[in-house]
């Protein structure tokens, strides 16, 4: 199949025509127009297999273009699970044909055995051998030529040339048999191998197939999703999962974003709040602005993430692909040498050493070996995508256990990124009421994060009328009362000026503030500090339970912060953070990083475009999906869909219990094939015992790999 030229995914939020390049390591390019989900390759064709690397596998497959977001997660080895797609699945009623002929051809496997165990003429058991043999075994000799031929032998030459070579030597019902089970084990296998593809598949699942839609008379119609376009009104009655990604217009609800985003619980949605495809209405009802078709929606992105990242290979999977591709023509030649060399050179018998030659080439099936890396690959890569990581190849799931250092930004990773309101501290002698009324309405004539915070905190106070409102950059606002009273919200600033009178009990709150690394404004009226309002960007709530995930998993936690030493190190200090480096510009953070890198593997973990050098420089990147910068979800290798820290130990979890996975699966196909080699050396195997072993390590690797389906 050929390779992908080009593939482009939208920043992760409704509605940006924003691009982000998978797997690329680069400034944010250009804007672009907007591509569709499913780029095609040079050849027109679409897919996504994990393949032997025989061609074999893939020249039957068809240009596929759809229309609408699909997934197709095809792993290959070489066997028949090679002949369905995801997308082209078996028709039943050949699905029942095939069984049939199976079942009939054991039976006849069974009756050629029986009489030959019987001693009834060889004719009698070599006719239902051979009937037995063209009913199961046509497609695996078309495969086992089609390899010769190409010289790029696979496990269907290899059973091909065993089966064949054992009917020539008499063998008949044996061989039959051994074609027989061969092709039953490769259907249960298939099978198996299919629950890893629907493991990915079931998230197409989620998103459903039409959407209630308001019609220009007023009407309400149910229309399919695709057709759906944008601006169009959706209403979602309780229990309902959302079609289409939105903004809320009116109505509000709990929803249950956990399918996307991964979080946990359910999140309470308000108008002008965003809606995701996918998720699941609870108990409201409301309505909704679609703000993405149904290919460009953040479940589709996800899919086409997924669907990318298991185009990149991991080292491991690699490695055992290349390995594999010598190791079936070693086996070959072993094969040759063990019939050919005992009988001319060591007087062995020649129908003896021809037999366990024939034991070698089913034993040596390299099946379980390619199966034993990209089945795990697969699965764990729809597990993160489940949880609302999204990791752009293999190659970063594999090397997640190695990450002994995470160094992150502060705003908007390790906190909220906005400034919320922590304390009010109204002056003895006067009134806490009239403050507050006083101050919301001074601070609702202006757009600074700070004031808007103050208005948000104070929302259901009175607004009181103001006059000559005037704005003082860098310093604050002025007005002036119906009552003549001169107000202001200043900085600390105003405090230089002698006229400003202060009690010594806001003093000492000031100072304690200031300590904290709170922004600290002051009202003032009448030239008389009368509150202190204390702001800051507060903490997530998951951030120190990330934290201390990360030192149980051996992780260093380190802080880069463009903010001020006093506040890096107060917040710092509560999430558990020892190693801070403050007021860092971002080539500053390039440059720690770059330090950190020489002796540890490090992750970088920002949402702006400040922190996309450090991004590209350390050894895995994560980004923030919600609120970071296109640019730092283009540079990050990893994204984190709901901005929660503690999917990074998570991640790195799923990376070691995947590695584990890979390795006990190479362990088992190497180490029984191993075994019964030394076995059939020693004349104890048989072409029963091989083909069993063969067949039932494939089944045993895949199983094994499944357990990750389970991992939380």
């Amino acid at each position: 199949m050929a390779q992908q030229e080009f593939k482009k995914i939208s920043k992760l939020t409704p509605g940006t025509a924003s691009g982000m390049v998978i797997g690329k390591k680069m400034p944010s390019p250009p804007k672009q127009p907007s591509l569709d989900i499913r780029t095609v390759n040079k050849s027109n064709k679409v897919g996504n297999a994990i393949s032997c690397g025989c061609s074999s596998c893939h020249e039957d497959e068809e240009p596929i273009q759809p229309t609408a977001p699909s997934m197709k997660a095809d792993i290959h080895c070489g066997c028949g699970s090679c002949e369905t797609t995801a997308e082209a699945p078996i028709a039943q009623t050949e699905k029942f044909s095939m069984t049939h002929k199976l079942a009939l051809a054991a039976l006849l496997a069974t009756l050629a055995e029986t009489a030959h165990w019987l001693d009834y003429s060889i004719w009698l058991s070599g006719g239902l051998a051979l009937c037995a043999i063209l009913l199961s075994g046509v497609k695996t000799y078309q495969k086992g030529w089609k390899a010769l031929r190409q010289l790029d032998p696979n496990m269907h030459a290899l059973m091909s040339i065993a089966v064949t070579g054992a009917a020539l030597i008499g063998q008949w019902p044996e061989a039959a048999m051994v074609m027989v089970l061969f092709n039953i084990a490769e259907l249960l296998e298939s099978r198996s191998v299919k629950r890893a593809r629907n493991a990915i598949q079931s998230l197409m699942k989620l998103s459903p197939e039409h959407a209630l839609v308001k019609q220009p008379n007023g009407d309400w119609k149910s229309m399919e999703t695709n057709l759906v376009r944008l601006g169009a009104v959706v209403r979602i009655k309780p229990g309902m999962r959302i079609p289409l990604d939105g903004i809320v217009l009116s109505g509000s609800s709990t929803i249950d974003q956990a399918p996307v985003t991964g979080e946990s619980m359910p999140v309470e949605k308000n108008p002008d709040d965003i809606v995701y495809a996918g998720t699941i209405n609870q108990n409201g009802a409301f309505e909704y602005r679609v703000t993405a078709g149904a290919n460009q929606t953040v479940l589709a992105k996800i899919i086409h993430s997924v669907e990318e990242a298991q185009e990149k290979r991991a080292p491991i999977q690699r490695l055992v692909d290349r390995f594999a591709r010598v190791y079936t023509p070693i086996i070959l030649f072993l094969a040759m040498g063990v019939a050919i060399i005992p009988p001319l050179f060591m007087n062995g018998e020649w129908l003896s050493w021809v037999y366990k030659a024939l034991v070698l080439l089913v034993i040596g099936c390299p099946c379980a070996l390619v199966l034993s890396t990209p089945v795990a690959i697969v699965t764990a890569l729809s597990v993160a995508a489940r949880h609302g990581v999204l990791i752009k190849g293999g190659h970063f799931l594999e090397s997640g256990r190695k990450l002994s250092v995470i160094a992150m930004d502060k705003t908007g990773t390790l906190t909220a990124g906005k400034p919320v309101v922590t304390d009010v501290v109204v002056d003895e002698n006067s009134d806490a009421n009239i403050i507050r009324d006083l101050a919301v309405s001074l601070a609702s004539h202006s757009d600074h994060p700070v004031s808007q915070a103050i208005v948000n905190h104070f929302s259901q106070s009175t607004p009181l009328p103001l006059h000559a409102i005037q704005a003082e950059t860098g310093i604050g606002i002025r007005a002036t009362t119906e009552h003549s009273d001169a107000i202001a919200l200043s900085n600390p600033s105003a405090l230089s000026n002698s006229a400003t009178k202060i009690s010594e009990q806001l003093k000492q709150q000031i100072e304690s503030f200031a300590a904290a690394g709170k922004t600290l404004v002051l009202f003032l009226l009448n030239d008389q500090v009368a509150a202190v309002v204390a702001v800051a960007d507060t903490v997530k709530t998951t951030s120190k339970a990330a934290i201390d995930s990360l030192k149980k998993l051996n992780v260093t936690s380190v802080m880069l912060t463009g903010d001020h030493t006093v506040t890096a190190n107060a917040i710092g200090q509560e999430v558990g953070i020892v190693q801070i480096f403050s007021e860092q510009l971002p080539h500053d953070k390039l440059a720690q990083i770059k330090n950190l890198t020489q002796k540890q593997y490090v992750g970088m973990v920002g949402d702006g475009i400040n922190d996309t050098p450090a991004l590209a420089q350390a050894n895995i990147g994560f980004a923030m999906g919600g609120m970071g910068s296109d640019t730092a979800i283009e540079t990050a290798d990893i994204t984190l869909m709901d901005d929660d820290l503690r999917k990074i130990p998570f991640f790195i979890r799923l990376s070691q219990a995947t590695w584990q996975n890979m390795m006990q699966n190479i362990t088992a196909a190497l180490g029984i094939k191993l075994i019964f080699l030394v076995m059939t050396l020693m004349g104890v195997a048989t072409l029963w015992m091989a083909v069993f072993a063969d067949v039932g390590t494939s089944l045993l690797v895949v199983g094994n790999a499944m357990r990750l389906l389970r991992f939380k």
